[in-house]
């Protein structure tokens, strides 16, 4: 819910920044589905009677394009490995169907975040003064490196601001799932899951390619 909630603030900051009446129309609905998210995150919670700690505040970022870059490359990494843990919650059966057709549709919206800003970043690299490029490109490796390390504290069970807590998710909901997918067979899942997902959309727009790359690369070294 934290997640969602950081999200939607950092989007519709940046959707602030913008002058283009069409681009902003595009983000506000993006940050005011991260928001909705977090609503049926929430009541999910609340149905099943699990205790919460109160909400923090999101202060925007002092960075609007910071913020914004750090929540599309975010959810680039997260949605991967969500498609494949969705799939496994789809098979196992664990689960209501109602349940999973709930959440059916904010999978897909995740998909089309990611297929959107991906697109945005190629479309506004093309579109910067040449003397800027490296300066954006710059930018760009600082936000990698940051979800990098953010993304080593998580698996260490540590959250952004030190607070040691089970956030390891894409392990520990694997396994509460009772699926016993190997690494490598969650690798395939997850990389087949992101063709689907991304099957339906025009041909013309760019995917996300640099996860997927990588898993692809990781898989040659798994068993």
């Amino acid at each position: 819910m934290q997640t969602e909630g950081r999200a939607s603030i950092r989007v519709k900051t940046f959707a602030e920044s913008v002058s283009d009446p069409l681009l902003r129309s595009a983000l506000d609905m993006d940050g005011g589905e991260e928001a909705r998210h977090k609503v049926v995150l929430s009541k999910l919670v609340e149905a099943y009677g699990i205790p919460l700690s109160p909400e923090p505040d999101y202060p925007p970022p002092d960075d609007p394009e910071w913020g914004w870059l750090v929540t599309g490359y975010s959810e680039c990494i997260d949605s991967f490995f969500a498609f494949g843990l969705f799939a496994m919650a789809r098979r196992s059966g664990y689960f209501p169907a109602e349940l999973v057709e709930t959440f059916e549709p904010v999978i897909q919206e995740e998909g089309r975040h990611i297929l959107f800003f991906v697109n945005w970043a190629a479309w506004y690299r093309r579109n910067l003064p040449w003397w800027r490029r490296p300066l954006f490109a710059f930018k760009v490796a600082r936000v990698w490196a940051f979800l990098i390390w953010e993304r080593i504290g998580i698996a260490r069970g540590i959250d952004a601001d030190g607070v040691a807590q089970d956030a390891n998710f894409t392990m520990n909901g694997s396994e509460a799932l009772g699926d016993s997918l190997s690494p490598g067979a969650m690798i395939d899942l997850c990389l087949a899951e992101n063709e689907r997902r991304m099957a339906g959309y025009d041909e013309r727009l760019l995917r996300p390619d640099t996860v997927p790359r990588l898993a692809r690369l990781a898989r040659r070294f798994v068993k």
